[in-house]
């Protein structure tokens, strides 16, 4: 039985970590989030590294899980392991294998609670971006691929601020070049100038207001903490601006 009253002033013994660790692919959304995820969150700081390696191990296989609450809530955990300043390359291929190919995007479920693919993926891909060990270039390339994914779920729970803010976080690496900065948004300008006349499909339409965070992020700078800090400046925040205002203008008229 998980004794979730005890202390998290300490780190917790094998045996209740892997207790909840376990809760944590549970169909029941208070035993999973409320409970499971709150304490796992405030444990992964107190885990020694080599804890924290295997704790991500295990979470990382979860991406190819059948229950759909594993799959999506493997990366916010992984996301907390990862600003701890843990990394495994497997932990980044397991994720960019998983991400772009979700195919269950709903935020909120009747019965299994919060869901949230984009938006739990979206937290990692946050993470990895501020990580130095982590390539920023393939982490937006993951982000456009999420993003042209055919798909018939419309954001309906803030996901594309998520995305968008993830975007805008990767983007302030210093290493970036500008071509790096602005390539990822080649596909997404072909997408666009290639589409019929007709309803915006729910991807196209997801597309644009997760580019329109980004516009607004690389105008006024991004706060890696979110709402705490001093807003940091994307490396080429004025080249990515205009070139995300291009894009938007491809499909968009109102967009200047």
């Amino acid at each position: 039985m998980i004794d979730w009253t005890g202390t998290t002033a300490t780190a917790p013994s094998p045996e209740l970590l892997d207790e909840v660790v376990g809760a944590l692919r549970s169909p029941d959304p208070v035993l999973r989030d409320e409970l499971a995820f709150t304490r796992l969150a405030q444990w992964v700081p107190l885990l020694e590294p080599s804890r924290r390696q295997e704790l991500g191990d295990r979470l990382a296989g979860w991406f190819t899980a059948p229950e759909i609450q594993a799959r999506t809530f493997a990366p916010l955990v992984l996301a907390r392991i990862v600003g701890c300043g843990g990394y495994d390359p497997a932990w980044l291929s397991a994720f960019t294998q998983w991400y772009p190919g979700e195919r269950d995007l709903r935020g909120h479920d009747e019965r299994l609670g919060w869901l949230h693919a984009v938006a739990h993926g979206a937290d990692l891909l946050a993470a990895f971006g501020r990580c130095p060990r982590a390539d920023p270039a393939p982490l937006l390339a993951t982000a456009c691929s999420r993003l042209l994914a055919p798909t018939a779920h419309v954001f309906d729970a803030m996901e594309d601020d998520r995305l968008g803010f993830a975007l805008a976080v990767v983007l302030t690496r210093a290493e970036l070049t500008e071509s790096e900065s602005l390539a990822w948004l080649e596909p997404i300008a072909a997408d666009f100038a290639a589409a019929e006349p007709g309803p915006v499909p729910p991807y196209a339409s997801n597309t644009m207001r997760t580019l329109r965070v980004l516009y607004l992020l690389a105008d006024r700078g991004v706060r890696p903490e979110r709402r705490h800090g001093e807003a940091v400046p994307l490396r080429h925040a004025a080249a990515v601006r205009e070139r995300v205002a291009a894009v938007l203008a491809v499909n968009s008229p109102y967009a200047g």
